[in-house]
């Protein structure tokens, strides 16, 4: 019987067909991978299986702002460094350690994990609004920072979490007597461009420079 894709083992075709649904990973990448791995030892080979058996088993949500996390509560979340009181709101995690390798933030996060999509059939219900809201209640949350993709998805994003948290009653101590802020990073990235493609230099500047929403 013939291999499917004209390899010598179907074993093999499997395993590079498997290689071959990652993103990015074309089929004769996904070859050069598959045969580097069988060169492998068999003890390696189990350590790296295991490690992403491990991930997918293990690896939590952070409760708090829906970051990757080992634990329930993030290590960003739960540190006592952090300025509690300024939120960057993030579509995704790889937002998160963007901005974290810029060295210029030390406030906390929310992960939407996407944003509004019409054309996608995202809605906000879709998405992490309501917990957001439900932060700005109970946190001493004084200033929400936008972080989200220069498109027009993410400046809908935008948008509708500005009105949907003017219509919050803030209940944690002291909250409720200052107005909250709203300000998004400075557009120094071209339009459509993503975060975690963006050089730490410039979305650092960004960051610093935000500008404040009305």
């Amino acid at each position: 019987m013939a291999m499917a894709g004209d390899l010598p083992s179907e074993l093999l075709e499997q395993a590079v067909q498997q290689m071959n649904t990652l993103p990015g990973v074309g089929r004769k990448t996904a070859l050069r991978l598959v045969l580097n791995l069988l060169r492998r030892d068999e003890r390696e080979v189990e350590t790296f299986a295991n490690a992403f058996l491990r991930l997918k088993k293990e690896i939590h949500y952070c409760r708090c702002c829906h970051n990757l996390s080992d634990t329930e509560v993030c290590p960003i979340c739960s540190s006592r460094s952090r300025d509690r009181r300024i939120v960057c709101v993030v579509e995704n995690v790889q937002d998160v350690m963007a901005i974290e390798n810029t060295g210029q933030y030390n406030g906390l996060y929310h992960v939407l994990g996407g944003i509004i999509s019409p054309m996608d059939a995202v809605g906000p219900q879709d998405i992490e609004i309501e917990s957001l809201a439900s932060r700005i209640e109970t946190e001493p949350i004084r200033e929400i920072i936008f972080a989200l993709p220069t498109t027009m998805e993410g400046d809908t994003t935008t948008f509708y979490i500005h009105r949907r948290l003017q219509q919050v009653e803030r209940k944690a101590q002291g909250a409720e007597n200052e107005p909250l802020v709203f300000s998004q990073i400075a557009r120094g990235m071209a339009i459509g461009n993503e975060l975690e493609y963006t050089d730490e230099v410039t979305l650092g500047r960004s960051i610093v420079n935000r500008q404040m929403i009305s």
